[in-house]
This record gives structure tokens, sequence and C-alpha cells, in this order.
């Protein structure tokens, strides 16, 4: 079997690499470190998963399967990781076809779904943190939840080092090692050559600034994430307030229950502010706090004047048309470039390994011809990539 080298630990190169483990290939993983990363994206604590996908039954169908596997995973690695609690997308007005809600709502409950429409008082009664006269509509989505994102990173790199996985940490990507007609590995910043048969990039928002030339597909992007000490913790326990979205589509928030540590994350993803992952501006603007607290005293009063106690920036790597982009790169032979998450990925990390291997091996995987290299899905400036997609 063939010699793949995965550079980038994060959710995409993790799985991958262990994917490509069981299918009996050398798989070697490189990452600066240390792991998990502090900058990726996969390093958090939450992660929605969820099948609500509008009218793409394709992605519904993914997180279908994603759901039955992370159960397993709960079970497998003898810790839950995954908290299906429900995910809730809701809107001011009442929903109606082409909504993403009212689509959700309809793909979910024609796939048999356990669902409830939000369109009445007596469902809100269970949400007394909301404002129910703000919010009139939606649906449920009751075998959903979310995810510990960063938990789930360091469980899978314990695996891939069990599983006989070459970890190499401390190890910074420089560029490609192209030959004549291929890429036959890649150089290290120190200009080590670590040799292999294909080479799988996995960066994420560092796609564009590690392969220039990815530029004109790839936009990495910082979305404001913010964490909350509520004063009434009691109407943020997870059964009382279940993961949303809150009119998302124009107001971009979404959040997540009370944690283990007492503290409520709420985030926005919308167009975000172009940057480099390394970038020392990775900081919350005070107009994103300002237009945050707005938010709050609209939607949920007692939250308004909550201490945040901690912010970040989430950074994405956006496509042009919000999918994923794994796929070889027809002008460098034994390259595979896998990323284009728009900040949905993680929900799919029990499935994305496969679809990744799949691409190495070049295996028949529909999926494959909506992920595939598509020179034609150039960015634009300004482009608002598919809101709904936020899972960070």
């Amino acid at each position: 079997m063939s010699r793949v080298i995965v550079v980038g630990a994060g959710i995409n190169g993790i799985t991958a690499a262990i994917a490509l483990r069981k299918r009996g290939h050398n798989a070697v993983l490189v990452d600066p470190g240390p792991l998990p990363h502090p900058l990726a994206a996969s390093t958090d604590i939450s992660k929605a998963v969820r099948a609500a996908y509008g009218a793409d039954k394709e992605y519904t169908e993914l997180a279908e399967r994603s759901i039955s596997l992370w159960r397993k995973w709960n079970i497998e690695f003898g810790v839950e990781l995954y908290h299906e609690i429900g995910v809730m997308f809701v809107r001011q007005q009442k929903m109606k076809p082409g909504d993403f809600e009212y689509e959700s709502f309809k793909t979910l409950e024609q796939r048999g779904h356990k669902i409830e429409r939000m369109n009445s008082a007596q469902l809100w009664k269970q949400f007394p943190a909301w404002d129910p006269e703000r919010y009139q509509d939606g649906v449920l989505e009751l075998e959903a939840g979310y995810v510990e994102s960063g938990c789930v990173v360091t469980t899978l790199i314990e695996r891939a080092k069990s599983a006989g996985i070459e970890l190499r940490e401390s190890a910074r990507f420089s560029k490609l090692d192209e030959g004549d007609d291929r890429v036959k590995g890649i150089v290290l910043d120190d200009g080590q050559r670590i040799s292999g048969d294909v080479v799988v990039v996995a960066v994420g928002a560092w796609t564009p600034y590690v392969l220039p030339f990815t530029q004109k597909f790839f936009r990495a992007t910082g979305q404001p994430v913010f964490h909350l000490k509520p004063r009434q913790p009691e109407l943020f326990a997870p059964e009382r307030f279940p993961v949303f979205g809150a009119d998302i589509s124009m107001t971009g928030y979404y959040g997540f229950p009370l944690n283990r540590e007492g503290i409520v994350k709420i985030a926005r993803h919308g167009t975000g502010r172009e940057m480099s992952p390394d970038s020392p501006n990775r900081t919350v603007t005070p107009q994103e706090e300002e237009n945050f607290r707005e938010f709050l005293s609209l939607t949920f009063p007692t939250l308004s004047d909550a201490p945040i106690v901690y912010t970040r920036v989430c950074m994405y790597c956006d496509t042009n048309d919000g999918h994923f982009w794994i796929a070889p790169d027809p002008e460098r032979p034994g390259l595979i470039v896998a990323t284009g998450d728009n900040g949905h990925g993680f929900k799919f990390a029990p499935v994305l390994g496969e679809i990744i291997a799949d691409a190495v091996e070049e295996k028949s995987n529909p999926l494959l011809q909506k992920f595939r290299w598509r020179p034609e899905v150039l960015l634009g400036s300004g482009t608002d990539v598919a809101r709904f997609r936020a899972d960070a």
C-alpha cells in the first residue's frame, strides 16, 4: 500500500489519517503542534451536530450517518463526547417555502425524524430564557445536539498513536516537494524532506496561505465567538436550552447550552473578516461585541448583562458555493486538498476520513462529485457564504 503524508492534524487530517491506516496505508501525520493545535477551528468546547440542511438531502443523509456513528463513538471511546440534547432553528416570522427552517422541517419530516414545529406558546414554555414574542416559528430537531470538539480531537490523536500512525509533531510544512510529473512529498521549514506517494493537505483556514495557488478558490475568514457566565444558569441547562440558530439567515447568531464549566457559548457566522489564521489581530472587535449585546437584549434578556469570560475568533476556510473541497489537484498529481468546510465540517467527523480516503484511493463515491475540484467556483468579493452552515 502507499505512503500518504497528511498535513494538518485538525478534524479533517486526523480522521483521514486514521481511515487511511485502517485501509492498510502507511500514514504520516504532520503538524506544527502542540496537539490539539490551539489556533485550529477544531480546538474548541463545542460544535453542533444536526441533520437540518434545508432542502439539501445529500448533507442531511450524510449527517444522519454521522449521528449514528457519534452514538457509537460514545460507546467505543467510553466517554460522552456527543450530547444529544436537540437543535432548534427559529425565525421571527412564520416559516414559508424557500426558508432554510421551512425546507429543513419538510426534509426532516419526509425522512422520519423526530421533530417539533416551534409555532405555539405552549412549546415555547419549555425554553424560558427566550423572548417567545420575538421568535414565533421554527423547527426543533430532537435527535441532534453537540460534541465537545476539543475533547474529540484529543481522543482521536490518541487513537491515531495507538493505531501506529507516524505522528510528526513540531514539524511545520513549508512547501510541496514537486518532481517533474507529480508531487513526491513535502518540505518542512527546516529544509527536511518527507517523501510520500500522496500528500493530503488538510490545514483548514491555512490552506490559501500554505498553497497560494488556491487563493482563487478559498478565503480564510474570522468569526466572533463569545463565552458567557449567566447569572441564572438554570435557564441555560441543556434540557431547557438546546443548541440553537436564531433567525440565522438574518442575524447569523447560534449557540449552545451551559457546559460543564457553567459557560454558555454564542457565536455569529456571516461573511466574517478575511484574515490569516496567524494574524496578531485574531481578537473580537468592540463593534462585534456591541452587536452581540444588542442581540442578547432582544433574544435572551437575562443574558444581556452577563459577563463575557472569554472570546475567540474562529477561523473558517470558505468556498464560494459553501461546499467541501475534497479532491485531487488536476495540475499536481499526487496532491489531495481536503478543506472548504465553511464552518460546518465538524459534525461530519465520523465520516469525513472515509471520504478523504476514497479520494486518495480514487474510489467511486457520489459525494466526491459534489466536493470535486471545481475551478469554475471562484471567490467573489463580499460573498455571504451559506450562513446556515455554521456549527463552530
